[in-house]
C-alpha cells in the first residue's frame, strides 16, 4: 500500500530531527575528546584542524593519512559532512553551534 505524501513528509521531518540530534551528540563527543587532547589551547585555522581530523578519520578507516601535513587550499573541505564541520567547530570551543 502506498503512503500519502503528507505521511512521507512527516517521516522525513522526523528523520531529519533524529539526524540533527545524532550529529549534535557526535560533535559534542568529538569536541570533548579534542579539548582533552589540547586542541582548545592551540591556535589553528579551522581548515587545518579539519584536515587533521580527516587524516585521523582516514587512518582509523584503514587508509593512509596525507603526508603533506600542510595547509589546505582556501575553501577545501567545505563539501564535507556536517558532522565533520561540527566536530571542528566543537574542538574550537563552539560545541553549542552544532
Amino acid at each position: 500500500m502506498k503512503k500519502p505524501a503528507f505521511r512521507i513528509r512527516d517521516e522525513i521531518a522526523k528523520l531529519q530531527e533524529q539526524l540533527k540530534l545524532a550529529e549534535t551528540r557526535e560533535a559534542e563527543r568529538i569536541g570533548r575528546i579534542a579539548l582533552k587532547a589540547g586542541f582548545g589551547e592551540i591556535e589553528i585555522e579551522e581548515g587545518e584542524l579539519q584536515a587533521a581530523f580527516e587524516d585521523v578519520a582516514k587512518r582509523f578507516r584503514g587508509g593512509e593519512a596525507r603526508s603533506t601535513g600542510g595547509k589546505r587550499a582556501a575553501g577545501a573541505g567545505e563539501s564535507s559532512t556536517p558532522s565533520a564541520q561540527n566536530a571542528a567547530g566543537a574542538a574550537q570551543g563552539r560545541a553549542g553551534e552544532a
